[in-house]
């Protein structure tokens, strides 16, 4: 009997990736490729969309050479994106039309606060779950057709598609024929309803946007369309699970019930609590979205988002020289002073949850003439954990319950200081799967099960390595109490 696999992609933030995995969903081969962060004079973050397309086509055929299978055994395709990252292009050729604007890019901020000037802020978050901000792709797309003439053009004609990388990349993987994006990554679009489930026509009027350009919203583990990657496999095989990043890595962490909760820790980090079948808006500055919806039913997440997690590394290497290599990182931190009190508050393009302050910029408080590099370092590595842990509590006093454990992804989970920090200042379990690569896996789970190529079983192979809290309780509190305080000190409103 011939074997089966599935085939998933990861598009995220700094790079593209193709997975493959066997009939019992064991990981076979990786193939990664990288793609060019675009940073102008202003800070604005873009990508490259045809960069991001032509490399997915790549990393698949490198994938199939690589692991020299037959490429008639793949049965499906999962795709995996950076969620709000947003783009617009040619719905007749399928150009883009310029750049993608990257989540982490703020450019949008003077729209955002014209719409809440004009007094819409609350309406928006009371439908959309989530608060008003140029984080999000609403204000992106606005940004595009108000300052792209072509966009401006295409749109009026009809003639334009918008949206999230998910949306980009079925749309040019099936040369056009489908469309189409899941809930998740609708939910954090900031334009659609989550509670009627549906693009919100008033909303998407605030922003300028025509409600009848935008994609088709379909179940997170529907047939998105078929694609043979420009022929690189024998023949079209279906498009049967599509999730944003981080809704993908909660559904690969098997977090299939209320209260569980995970944080993947990528260039930001996103932190998701299940929540179930029933909304909760949030009163503590986190925000409510789609998990995702399969076979009809919907699963909500209260969810914080940080901008500058891992991005706290790359900066202290690429910008700052002061470490060759992310790895080096734990061992600088733990030779640091750890009673020292510096702290490094990342707001490099603002902060986003629990504070939501766009204006925000980032700054070392309490550095002494002893202050070194190892300090610096030090502050860098636990400015991760500090930011994680206001949205863990966020998230508690908004679902009115306390968890126990934290389930974790993503390659800064590699470093040892960070995720025992981590424990001590969230006074949580931490665990740590044996696979990094759970945004990708979750898709490649909802895509094998609504094929029938596994069954639910598949959450119960990933295994954990665990981390307990091991800090004084009266040494954490002064520690956050310190984090909180130069928090307040950069905060603008």
């Amino acid at each position: 009997m011939d074997k089966k696999y599935i085939l998933s992609i990861d598009q995220s933030t700094q790079g593209t990736k193709a997975l493959l995995f066997d009939e019992q969903a064991n990981l076979i081969k990786r193939i990664d490729k990288s793609h060019e962060q675009l940073i102008n004079e202003k800070g604005w973050v873009s990508h490259n969309p045809m960069e991001i397309y032509n490399n997915t086509i790549e990393v698949v055929k490198r994938l199939l050479e690589e692991a020299k299978i037959d490429a008639a055994q793949i049965q499906g395709v999962g795709i995996s994106n950076q969620r709000e990252t947003a783009l617009a292009w040619d719905r007749e050729t399928g150009n883009p039309i310029g750049e993608a604007i990257v989540w982490q890019c703020a450019r949008g901020v003077g729209i955002c606060e014209r719409i809440e000037g004009a007094g819409h802020a609350e309406s928006i978050r009371r439908r959309t779950g989530i608060h008003l901000s140029p984080y999000f792709p609403a204000a992106k797309i606005a940004w595009i057709l108000e300052h792209q003439p072509e966009a401006r053009e295409k749109a009026e004609q009809g003639k334009i598609c918008y949206g999230t990388v998910d949306t980009w990349l079925i749309y040019k993987l099936t040369d056009g024929k489908s469309y189409k994006t899941d809930y998740s990554n609708a939910s954090r679009t900031q334009l659609f309803d989550i509670f009627n489930l549906k693009w919100d026509e008033d909303i998407c009027g605030w922003f300028g946007i025509d409600v009848k350009n935008l994609a088709q919203v379909c179940d997170s583990d529907s047939h998105f369309g078929d694609t043979d990657f420009e022929g690189v496999l024998k023949r079209p095989v279906p498009i049967h699970g599509v999730l944003g990043d981080s809704h993908g890595a909660l559904f690969g962490q098997g977090c299939l019930k209320p209260g569980m909760m995970k944080t993947t820790y990528g260039t930001g980090s996103s932190i998701m609590m299940n929540i179930g079948a029933e909304p909760v808006l949030s009163s503590h500055g986190v925000v409510t979205s789609l998990a995702w919806r399969m076979k009809g039913k919907v699963i909500y997440v209260l969810e914080g988002n940080l901008n500058y997690t891992g991005a706290v590394i790359t900066w202290l290497k690429d910008d700052l020289g002061m470490i060759d290599s992310p790895g080096e990182t734990g061992t600088i931190a733990a030779e640091a002073v750890q009673d020292d009190r510096l702290y490094l508050v990342p707001a490099f393009s603002g902060l986003g949850a629990p504070y939501w302050d766009s204006r925000a910029t980032a700054a070392l408080v309490g550095m002494t003439r002893t202050t070194t590099r190892a300090e610096v370092i030090r502050a860098g590595v636990e400015c991760i954990a500090y930011q994680i842990t206001d949205i863990i509590k966020a998230m508690c006093e908004d679902a009115g319950a306390a968890v126990g454990e934290l389930r974790v992804d993503g390659g800064p989970t590699r470093n040892t200081y960070l995720m025992q920090f981590q424990s001590d200042i969230s006074a949580l379990t931490v665990t740590v799967p044996d696979a990094e690569e759970l945004s990708g896996i979750g898709p490649a789970y909802a895509a094998g099960l609504a094929l029938g190529i596994w069954d639910e079983t598949v959450f119960e192979r990933i295994r954990r390595q665990e981390y307990q809290p091991r800090m004084a309780p009266q040494i954490r509190e002064e520690k956050y109490t310190g984090w909180k305080e130069a928090v307040s000190r950069i905060l603008t409103k």
